[in-house]
């Protein structure tokens, strides 16, 4: 499966980075951004969710006890019979 994007208005210094940095790790532009573009996105994958940070921190092994995770579900308002005042 291949897909094309096309990139508009890359500043030069931008640019020249990319090119010395392709040419330095003996590959292509393209496959350079493409490397940046994995790797990022590998990264951001790994990072720990909120949840996952708060439990490593306080959790059981740390000496907080946590309590279950609960839902809260909806209830719908009920209000009162204007002709009961």
């Amino acid at each position: 499966m291949s897909s094309t994007i096309t990139v508009r208005g890359i500043d030069s210094g931008d640019k020249s980075w990319l090119r010395r940095e392709a040419r330095h790790a003996g590959i292509s532009m393209e496959e350079f951004v493409r490397r940046l573009i994995r790797e990022n996105r590998e990264r951001a994958e790994r990072r720990a969710k909120p949840s996952e940070v708060f439990r490593h921190y306080f959790g059981p092994q740390h000496g907080v006890d946590l309590p279950p995770r609960q839902r809260y579900g909806y209830r719908p308002l009920g209000f009162a019979d204007d002709s009961e005042t």
